[in-house]
């Protein structure tokens, strides 16, 4: 819900019953991952997706019949030899859709939870989905709070636990419980949709390639950030999808908040000159950043390990850096160079081979090299 937080938050101000369908659990090669959403208006205006165009035409058939019942509806769509160019999936995955009805008396927390998303605070939703349980009951789980039931106080408490679990890894997905929340349990289930604050990503050196990147990084969903410590560089005007644009020597900036970067964090070092880029990557790469780039020739890179190696970075820090920065792609201008930079982030946080799709075989969506819980896929 997340890609259409403005379109559903406008819905809702309306006080019309209008349909969210989400995405709740998927098999196989499905194009979309859990939590993907597409809202139905009253009036039949479409936005978002559930399957990339697959199955769209149901789950909007089915929305309309929620909005007139007011009942909540779970729907499977899969592969029929009979279906499968009418609403099943071609890819061959299975889709398991949540469709709801919503207006401010059925959901009168969604407003906190469409401020909390856009104020980078952490929230998830917990619906039931299957099972014994009314199906959509729902409980908004802070970190430091819950409101609203599922249907027993056990349930209710067993789900804060793990809600709270998900939400610091990012992750979002299915859980099994007892009727009364037990673990063991699994004839109900209940669909975690974690809000964690989107991850951030830094741009150190405010040069033209600095902006393709921010735009990009604003793109695939990332708070962007932009450091130089040269004020006639570093302006909004030069950077206007970046979050941030900070005034300060990199390294000291990174110095600044460096407890405050985390796994998901993405650090790429632009300036590819000694003296803005050795000290910044000196704190970056003591950091729990899961990406640290800097760009740079081949002969610019050997210089830099060498003065790094000379300030006492360890070899074991040095292996964490991405330098040249990007995939081979060819790259030659600024917005080539922010793809292939983009690349690589997408490379990494899933742990894909970076080859041609024609070159491989087997499945297309790998699961990512170390999930946050067994239970849990992380999405948006």
């Amino acid at each position: 819900m997340r890609d259409i937080r403005s379109a559903v938050a406008e819905m809702y101000a309306g006080g019309e019953t209008f349909a969210l369908a989400t995405v709740i659990d998927t098999y196989s090669s499905s194009p979309r991952e859990p939590g993907a959403a597409m809202a139905v208006a009253p009036s039949g205006e479409v936005v978002g997706s559930v399957s990339g165009g697959c199955v769209e035409g149901a789950v909007y058939e089915l929305a309309q019949q929620v909005i007139e019942t007011g009942l909540p509806a779970r729907e499977t769509y899969g592969v029929s030899d009979e279906e499968a160019f009418a609403v099943g999936l071609t890819c061959g995955g299975i889709l398991h859709i949540l469709v709801e009805p919503v207006d401010p008396r059925r959901y009168p927390r969604l407003a906190d939870v469409l401020a909390a998303i856009d104020g980078h605070r952490p929230v998830a939703v917990a619906t039931v989905v299957g099972g014994p349980g009314p199906l959509g009951a729902r409980r908004v789980v802070w970190p430091d709070g819950a409101e609203g039931s599922l249907g027993a106080p056990r349930l209710d408490a067993a789900v804060d636990d793990d809600a709270r679990g998900m939400l610091a890894q990012g992750g979002t997905g299915t859980l099994h419980y007892g009727a009364d929340g037990q673990r063991r349990g699994d004839d109900l289930e209940v669909f975690v949709q974690s809000f964690a604050p989107a991850p951030r990503m830094l741009v150190f050196g405010a040069i033209d390639f600095a902006a393709a990147v921010a735009d990009i990084g604003a793109y695939l969903g990332y708070r962007v950030t932009v450091c130089d410590a040269r004020p006639v560089f570093a302006t909004r005007k030069r950077f206007p999808r970046a979050e941030e644009v900070v005034v300060k020597w990199p390294h000291a900036y990174l110095a600044e908040i460096e407890d405050e970067i985390d796994e998901r964090t993405a650090i790429c070092v632009l300036t590819h000159d000694p003296k803005f880029d050795v000290p910044v990557l000196e704190v970056a790469l003591r950091t729990r950043a899961g990406y640290v780039g800097a760009m740079g020739s081949r002969r610019t890179h050997e210089d830099r390990l060498a003065r790094l190696r000379e300030a006492g970075v360890p070899p074991e820090r040095l292996a964490r850096l991405h330098s040249p920065i990007g995939l081979d792609l060819g790259a030659r201008t600024p917005e080539e160079t922010a793809v292939s930079i983009a690349a690589e982030l997408i490379q990494t946080r899933w742990g894909g081979s970076g080859r041609p799709l024609t070159d491989t075989t087997g499945r297309i969506h790998v699961e990512p090299m170390a999930r946050p819980l067994a239970a849990a896929r992380r999405a948006d």
